[in-house]
This record gives structure tokens, C-alpha cells and sequence, in this order.
């Protein structure tokens, strides 16, 4: 039985959501916040952290910022729900274009789902300040890669090089765009020129 790309893309995409809300809710059940527990010596860890803004924990302006950006999030979402079907139907749509562009979703839904229900499901989860828990769950980030210090001559304290603790969601939109643009840029380039 042959699968349409229609039907893969919505496979693959779901896949990628069940795997992070798996490892989410495996984390915000199982470890304690700012627990960490090593996996891979001292450059690959479990760290749990509350993300109240964007990927890889940088902030967006309080709570008018996290309204903001939840509302950002459905309208990103739902134009790259319509992109991917309109370019699903073109048959010169190359799979590639397809399949990176539903990591990025795909991602971006995983996040979404944090933002909007966790502070309903799990109450220490909502936002400081916020004036009710829809849209103002807190990201569950938990993967942490501190793959070695470093000191400038002009620093005070020594920095991690690559400090960002962030989720499987996040890695699926990183992943998602690297791919596009290092493989993908032709097609790209393709149709701004049309």
C-alpha cells in the first residue's frame, strides 16, 4: 500500500509531536525543576527548566510579550499548515521541502501545545504574573549540552559554550530550517524568481 505525500507529511508530523510531548511529560512528571541528571558524562544532560518565552529560553517582553507571541505561534502555524498543503499538491515540490517544512510545524505545534494547556494541566507551570493559564503555560526544556567553558580575557566568569537548554520541539524547528536552507535553497530561489 502505497502512502500519499499528504498523509506521510501528517505521519511524520505527528510522530514528531508525540515524541516531544512524550519526553515533556516524562520530564514535568519524573525529575524535579532545576534537577539534572547526566546522560552522556559531562556534555550531554537532563536539566529542567521552565522556558517562559522562545526558544532556547530567551524572553519576549513579560506577560503582553508571551500573549503576543502565543498568538504568533497559531498564525506561524497555521500559514505553514497551508503552505505545506498548497505545495503538497505541486507535483515539482520536492519531498525535502515538504519534510523540513513539517519539522518546523510540527516544532512550532509541540510548543504550542506547552504554552496553551500545561498551565491548565500543571498549574506551577504558569507564567509569574499571568492573569489566567491559557496561553501562558511555561515550555518544558530539558535537553543540555554544555559541551565545554571558556574565559575571554575580558570576561569575569568563565561562559558555557552552548548554555541553551531547550526541548525535542525546538530541535525539530532548528533541524528543520538548517536542512532548508543548506539543502533546500534551490527550490527556494526558484519560486522568488517566479
Amino acid at each position: 500500500m502505497k502512502i500519499s505525500r499528504g498523509k506521510g507529511l501528517i505521519i511524520l508530523g505527528t510522530l514528531l509531536v508525540v515524541i516531544d510531548q512524550i519526553f515533556k511529560v516524562l520530564v514535568k512528571t519524573n525529575m524535579d525543576l532545576g534537577e539534572t541528571i547526566d546522560v552522556i558524562g559531562d556534555w550531554f544532560k537532563l536539566h529542567f527548566v521552565l522556558n517562559k518565552g522562545m526558544a532556547f529560553g530567551m524572553a519576549f517582553g513579560g506577560v503582553w510579550g508571551k500573549l503576543l507571541l502565543s498568538v504568533f505561534r497559531i498564525v506561524l502555524f497555521g500559514a505553514l499548515c497551508w503552505w505545506i498543503s498548497s505545495l503538497t499538491k505541486k507535483k515539482e515540490t520536492p519531498t525535502g521541502v515538504l519534510v523540513g517544512l513539517t519539522m518546523i510545524t510540527a516544532g512550532a505545534l509541540g510548543n504550542i501545545i506547552d504554552c496553551f494547556f500545561y498551565g491548565l494541566i500543571w498549574p506551577e507551570t504558569i507564567m509569574p504574573g499571568a492573569p489566567f493559564a491559557f496561553l501562558f503555560g511555561q515550555v518544558v526544556d530539558m535537553l543540555y549540552f554544555p559541551l565545554f567553558e571558556y574565559k575571554l580575557p575580558w570576561m569575569e566568569y568563565p561562559q558555557t559554550f552552548f548554555g541553551a537548554v531547550f526541548n525535542f520541539a525546538d530541535s525539530c524547528v532548528t533541524c528543520g530550517a538548517f536542512y532548508l536552507i543548506l539543502f533546500q535553497y534551490k527550490f527556494f530561489s526558484k519560486e522568488d524568481q517566479k
